[in-house]
């Protein structure tokens, strides 16, 4: 049956490289490009990315959808060059200005009395306030007063800002303060960017929903210009397919949804490997799946189950990691969904060193793409990468098919110091290297498991990223995982991720009840509210109506608690509170049957297909043909032998290189051995077997 021709892309613009994969409708083929990416214009490099996808036509398919995942909110944030924030006014009520630098009692170093909080992203004299007052449970005590709102429109009109952040006292509760006053600061200012507290986050807890609402401001003008310049580029290069934004999520947005809730993606890049393990998890039926995502700079792990990567309500914008955990008050609270993923710096270029002590440590400063390992030519300092040359898991000669020299005799000599310093070999030094970084990621993959609750037994490993097929079966040795999956192309199978993930609306309302005190028809009143809006709303981003789908869940806590877990929406209380108590006991090993439950909110994600999806019908990216290599990513340099020294268990040892795009269906290999690809090295090590099955490597522990 002919087909007509067209393609999904996405496009994923990250630190280092801008990865793109796009699916053909009439072959159902993944086809790929990578380029550097721009970091002072990102958009450029996507372009770049879609102008060499296109070179590869003779005639140009249509493109019907363009996915597209972006670090831009969060390098704005962490203070990159040509992102500078902009200037930004909170509006709140009287007395409650300095919340968002009083914070929480938390602190990111708890032994360090000089320690500094993140700088407020509103200065002091942009904080403004108005009379009026209230309550938790929605009632007015303070009636707002018109000259209030005079006299701060008054003020902001002196100022030259970008945008204003309104959060007034228990606006979750009701907004009808924050509606009026953002109606006058708009007719005052009329090109002022608006963000309210009831909008954006409508939830207790006054500081974290003032400080989500005030990054959703400071980010407004940054997001959108981006995404303007990207639009407006795609549209004068011929491109009419619409641009969708993944969000932190894991679900897509339209970029005209993420102009006004830019918060909603500032995990917009690590989301989306996370999204195609949870696809390919899907397609290979495998109910539990660990995400192992190793780069240049860092690695992130995900758990998915039942095809379905696991999601937390909040997390911490800029802030620091400590062994894959994020640091309270290191960073400025965000309230939103977002994947639950636990990152560490340890990538290939994660540099090497010797502490005061004379031990050996990895990490966390990283060589970059710039200067980038030692035996890349430009640097001295030793890194991951460089270890992984001298241990001969890595071509001693090039990488990308040739495309790329390494020099392995400066990398050799980038770890002598750390020999010396060890009284070791350097290929001793190399393996204590790889094993500290080993580690590092393994405990990473841990917090997304055990201290879940998750049993990592239970789970097999997709291991991607330039790294992560490097160092899969290390990790899998050391969690007792018996199974690894090295999907086609994992250096760019993050990127996959825009082709299968969908759209998402997500709301929120509170409740504060006892569990046996919610009214079910007054909660279902309000999912049913909540349902058509989001309906509306994914109907106006091009949803394909008959997938639409919809989840009612609540956060509950035992009463007295600080934080909520969430679980299933039922109509029954028994049943609720049930739930409650195996989630509980699932996180933290105990549960309190006698503890009253209590539901904080009401929470609804509705989902669907992005679109027409009728020309695609039966191309599927797990059928992608092997010739996606014949355009553009064929090795030009084959290996004239097929084996080379392997540093094991104190010595070297010969072992068989196997070219990746050369084996058969079917093929089976026996560790110790490697496979070399254009983006990727899987190293398959002692007492593993791997076997190619379609597009995919299967390596499992031999018995």
């Amino acid at each position: 049956m002919n087909r007509a021709r067209a393609l999904r892309v996405g496009i994923d613009v990250g630190g280092t490289f801008t990865d793109l994969t796009a699916l053909e409708s009439w072959s159902g083929r993944i086809v790929v490009a990578k380029v550097a990416s721009t970091p002072a214009r990102p958009h450029e490099a996507a372009l770049q990315a879609l102008r060499a996808l296109l070179t590869r036509y003779e005639t140009a398919p249509a493109i019907e959808f363009v996915g597209h995942a972006t670090t831009i909110a969060t390098n704005a944030l962490l203070g990159q060059l040509g992102l500078e924030l902009p200037r930004v006014a909170l509006v709140t009520t009287e007395g409650f200005r300095d919340v968002i630098e009083i914070g929480r009692q938390n602190r990111s170093e708890v032994y360090n009395l000089l320690v500094e909080r993140p700088a407020p992203l509103v200065a002091r004299a942009d904080r403004l306030v108005v009379r009026e007052r209230i309550d938790y449970e929605g009632n007015v005590l303070v009636p707002l007063q018109q000259a209030s709102i005079d006299a701060v429109c008054a003020e902001l009109r002196q100022r030259d800002l970008a945008a204003v952040a309104i959060c007034l006292l228990h606006a979750y509760a009701n907004d009808v303060h924050e509606r009026r006053l953002a109606q006058a600061v708009a007719s005052a200012i009329p090109n002022v960017r608006i963000a309210r507290s009831s909008h954006v986050d409508p939830q207790y807890r006054e500081y974290e929903r003032f400080s989500t609402t005030v990054v959703n401001a400071v980010l407004a003008p940054i997001v959108e210009r981006y995404l303007e310049d990207l639009v407006r580029e795609l549209r004068a290069s011929g491109l009419r397919a619409p641009l969708y934004v993944m969000r932190s999520d894991g679900g897509m947005a339209a970029d005209s949804h993420v102009r006004a809730r830019p918060a909603a993606i500032v995990e917009s890049g690590p989301a989306s490997g996370v999204i195609a393990a949870a696809a390919l998890s899907g397609q290979q039926s495998i109910r539990k799946l660990l995400s192992f995502d190793m780069g240049g700079t860092t690695a992130k792990t995900g758990a998915i189950v039942d095809g379905v990567a696991q999601i937390t309500g909040e997390f911490e914008a800029a802030g620091r990691t400590h062994s894959g955990r994020a640091v309270k008050g290191s960073g400025y609270p965000v309230r939103f969904p977002f994947v639950d993923l636990a990152e560490v710096s340890a990538g290939g270029g994660t540099i090497a060193w010797i502490d005061d002590a004379g031990s050996l440590r990895v990490g966390p400063i990283s060589a970059g793409a710039d200067p980038g390992p030692a035996c890349y030519g430009n640097s001295d300092r030793p890194t991951v990468t460089d270890a992984n040359v001298v241990l001969g898991r890595l071509n001693p000669d090039h990488l990308l098919g040739g495309d790329f020299p390494i020099d392995s005799g400066r990398a050799r000599r980038s770890i002598e110091p750390i020999s010396r310093a060890l009284k070791l070999g350097v290929e001793a030094a190399a393996a204590g290297i790889v094993a500290l970084i080993d580690d590092a990621m393994a405990k990473a993959l841990r917090i997304v498991t055990v201290e879940r609750g998750l049993d990592p037994r239970e789970f097999a490993l997709v291991a991607f990223g330039g790294g992560g097929p490097l160092h899969a079966c290390a990790l899998a040795e050391e969690l007792h995982v018996a199974r690894i999956l090295i999907p086609a192309n994992p250096g760019l199978f993050s990127a996959q991720g825009l082709l299968h993930a969908r759209l998402h609306e997500s709301a929120v309302h509170s409740i504060l009840r006892a569990a046996g005190a919610v009214d079910a028809r007054k909660v279902d009143a309000v999912f049913h509210t909540h349902e058509d809006a989001a309906r509306a709303s994914l109907l106006e981003q091009g949803a394909d109506p008959a997938t639409i789908q919809f989840m009612r869940r609540y956060d509950a806590r035992y009463r007295g608690q600080s934080f909520e877990l969430a679980i299933p929406y039922d109509r029954v209380t028994s049943l609720v509170e049930q739930h409650f108590h195996a989630a509980h006991r699932a996180r933290y090993g105990y549960d309190a049957p006698g503890e009253e439950v209590e539901i904080v909110n009401a929470r609804l994600t509705a989902t669907a297909d992005v679109g027409d999806r009728s020309s695609f019908d039966g191309a599927c990216p797990e059928r992608s043909r092997r010739a996606q290599d014949d355009k553009g990513l064929r090795r030009k340099h084959c290996h004239a032998a097929t084996s080379r020294p392997l540093w094991l268990d104190g010595a070297f040892v010969s072992v068989p290189i196997f070219e990746r795009s050369a084996l058969a269906d079917g093929a089976n290999i026996d560790g110790p051995a490697i496979v070399e690809a254009y983006d990727s090295t899987t190293y398959v090590a002692p007492r593993w077997k791997l076997t190619a099955k379609d597009d995919l490597l299967l390596l499992e522990r031999a018995t």
